[in-house]
């Protein structure tokens, strides 16, 4: 049982009370009571305002769960239903034209387009990789993946020549496109390349291993080893091609990780800590040999002038907060109730980066002097509002300029999609991010309109109207209010990090529809997506937008009015939620683990986070509240699949099956998750998973 100190009438936990004056605030030379009584005095504020906020989203809620239970059997009435949003207030007026003002912003953000990643903070060799991965090799991506169509399999060990030609074939291809040279293609240089090639009008200058270049803002090294395995069969000695790869990473406190507690949150923090102050290490065993992960350095080269220039090495790093709802133990209130966890996450994870904008770290992260924070699951403007003021008087307690903090929006929950602008308004002189999360999005839509019906199979909701309505507003609203070249417009997703070739086949859609970033699973698949970047201007492309479409589609609820489903698809789309289910709560429950590659039905391994389990638990919640299926069909797909799930983890030592013990702490908490699901606020997991995640850690 964790120890607590007193602070300024706060029981702090005594490891995170400790952490945080010495290893935060000794740095800053902040005093420690000074920062105590200004934490306790914010809280006092801002911590009744977040319950109220809370208590509204339920008072809507609650009004249209009515409204649809009073029409219920009655054709879908689509100008009354938007009379009626804007009558209680879920839809407000859109702001008087505007354009966002924020300043100091990194180019990474504002003037680069590039892949994104998103990692789970608590995981320190995931964080490195990740923060590491503002480079990557194409030789190597190319090699280890499917992305190339054609290509023969490795028939050897090592390294397989005939696969290698493949690859250098296709690098020879993206040079020829990216930056094509005059009267000639990249496959005719040989040794004696120098000139020719530093005539090239993208040239940047030398770096210690090769040439530098940049096309649509992004660089690209062609280094030269004439006696490495691959550069000594090339006729140029080209050994590798190395592309900057993800420009900016999200370091995540929340749905990709499972922290309920000081322990949990004091990891998180210290690996936030790390990152910042720039001695994160992490060694693990690998063949046989010990390995050790830090954080790489910048890049130099030396440009035409003779001046050594240099580029930074490391992603350009976000932070993610949790949303509104949460509380946490890690620190109680003078009134005993645990601390909002979004409004904690503000001010430490600030103290954090104020190292960095004080110049306290052995890299820079952010060069403009910024702290950067994704803010999600926030509902609607006043919640943008009180994120803003959450965040200047977090400023005011780090005595850190105005807008020192600034803040992304995810655009993932249904009254902030539908009053998008609103939102932006309200933090318009910090905001440097919009996201469409559409997989917590999905799981808002399902929940908000729970008794309006059934909801359309989940497959379907892909090419739903809302859905298509929804991408589109998130930019069209975004170039609207100014983000084009001041902030990112950023895509989902992909979710299958196996499956490179469909994914270099469909993400390009990110960049047509005008995002200039889009989120990737892994490093490897960050390199992969930078050549979409190379193949289009984003900028350009943003120019060309046009029509915004409309609120009516918006809002479009995806019923399946008039389908009858035969009980074979009622119980393959039951099958289907209740793997996806089950394969992630097992491993969130017992291990811990918040975001993994998890096996799917057909055993495709996709990147599952709470957002994609919010929208299983929502869609069988919804299926069973309207009679589609029963709760015997639905145990009886649980139980099924429970086995299925053991199967898929036999190889893991450590794993603890579920089928036949179903008093299990992991299967109570899967059928919580739907069986309640109706209940829960805005059809959040977390509610459920931290409770029995804590019956797992006290068992």
């Amino acid at each position: 049982m964790s120890s607590f100190e007193t602070r300024a009438g706060l029981k702090v936990d005594g490891a995170l009370c400790g952490f945080v004056e010495q290893e935060v605030l000794a740095p800053l030379g902040r005093k420690p009571a000074e920062f105590w009584q200004g934490f306790a005095d914010l809280l006092d504020k801002f911590a009744p305002r977040n319950r109220q906020l809370l208590a509204r989203r339920d008072e809507l809620q609650a009004k249209i769960d009515a409204w649809h239970i009073e029409r219920r059997g009655q054709p879908h009435d689509a100008d009354a239903y938007r009379a009626f949003l804007h009558e209680i207030g879920y839809l407000v007026a859109a702001p008087a034209d505007f354009t966002i003002a924020t300043e100091n912003v990194d180019p990474e953000i504002a003037t680069m387009a590039g892949p994104q990643l998103v990692v789970p903070v608590l995981n320190a060799r995931f964080l490195l990789n990740a923060a590491n991965a503002r480079w990557g090799s194409l030789y190597d991506a190319f090699y280890g993946t499917d992305a190339l169509e054609n290509a023969p399999e490795a028939k050897v060990a090592g390294y397989d020549p005939d696969r290698g030609a493949a690859v250098i074939a296709a690098g020879r291809a993206f040079l020829d496109l990216a930056l094509p040279l005059v009267d000639q293609s990249w496959s005719d240089i040989t040794g004696d390349h120098d000139g020719k090639l530093q005539d090239q009008g993208q040239y940047a200058g030398k770096t210690e291993r090769g040439l530098l270049f940049r096309n649509n803002g992004l660089h690209v090294e062609v280094v030269f080893d004439s006696t490495s395995a691959i550069g000594k069969t090339d006729p140029a000695g080209i050994s590798d091609i190395i592309l900057e790869s993800a420009l900016t990473t999200i370091c995540d406190l929340e749905d990709s990780v499972a922290a309920v507690d000081a322990e949990d949150k004091l990891l998180a923090y210290r690996n936030w800590l790390g990152v910042n102050r720039g001695d994160l290490e992490e060694s693990f065993e690998k063949g046989g040999k010990t390995l050790t992960r830090k954080l790489a350095d910048d890049k130099n080269f030396t440009d035409d002038d003779g001046n050594v220039r240099t580029l930074p090495g490391r992603s350009l790093l976000f932070v993610r907060n949790v949303g509104h709802l949460m509380t946490n133990p890690a620190i109680r209130l003078p009134d005993g109730n645990e601390i909002p966890e979004g409004i904690m996450d503000a001010v430490i994870t600030s103290a954090i980066g104020a190292q960095d904008v004080k110049g306290l770290g052995l890299y820079s992260n952010s060069r403009k002097g910024s702290i950067y924070i994704v803010k999600p699951k926030m509902h609607g403007p006043e919640e943008c509002a009180f994120s803003n003021d959450l965040f200047d008087a977090v400023e005011d307690l780090l005595q850190l300029p105005r807008n020192t903090v600034k803040v992304g929006v995810m655009d993932e929950e249904r009254r902030t999609s539908a009053n998008l602008g609103a939102c932006i308004h309200a933090v318009r002189d910090r905001i440097v991010f919009i996201n469409t999360g559409f997989l917590d999005r999905t799981g808002d839509e399902i929940h908000t309109s729970m008794q309006a019906g059934p909801m359309i199979r989940k497959g379907a909701m892909k090419s739903s109207t809302w859905l298509t309505a929804y991408e589109a507003r998130n930019v069209g609203i975004g170039l609207r209010h100014g983000l084009s070249g001041k902030a990112q417009i950023g895509k989902g997703m992909w979710a299958a990090p196996d499956l490179m070739g469909q994914m270099m086949k469909e993400k390009i859609g990110h960049l047509n529809a005008g995002a200039n970033t889009a989120w990737v699973p892994s490093p490897t698949a960050a390199t992969l997506h930078a050549l979409h970047y190379h193949q289009k201007d984003v900028f350009e492309v943003q120019k060309g937008l046009g029509v915004v479409p409309g609120l009516e589609l918006l809002l479009t609820i995806p019923l399946a009015e008039g389908t009858n489903w035969s009980e074979a698809e009622v119980r393959e789309e039951l099958d289907n939620n209740a793997q996806g289910l089950l394969g992630y709560v097992v491993r969130w429950i017992d291990a811990g683990v918040g975001c993994s590659k998890v096996p799917d039905i057909h055993d495709v391994g996709l990147m599952e986070d709470r957002a994609t389990l919010r929208i299983s638990s929502q869609h069988m919640a919804n299926w069973l509240l309207h009679g589609v299926c029963t709760e015997e069909q639905v145990m009886d797909s649980l139980k099924r699949m429970a086995e299925k799930v053991d199967a898929q983890n036999a190889g893991d030592p450590s794993y603890e099956p579920m089928a036949g013990d179903w008093d299990g702490i992991a299967f109570k908490a899967a059928c919580d998750l739907l069986f309640k699901g109706v209940d829960q606020p805005s059809g959040y997991t977390e509610p459920l998973l931290h409770q029995w995640r804590r019956v797992k850690k006290a068992g």
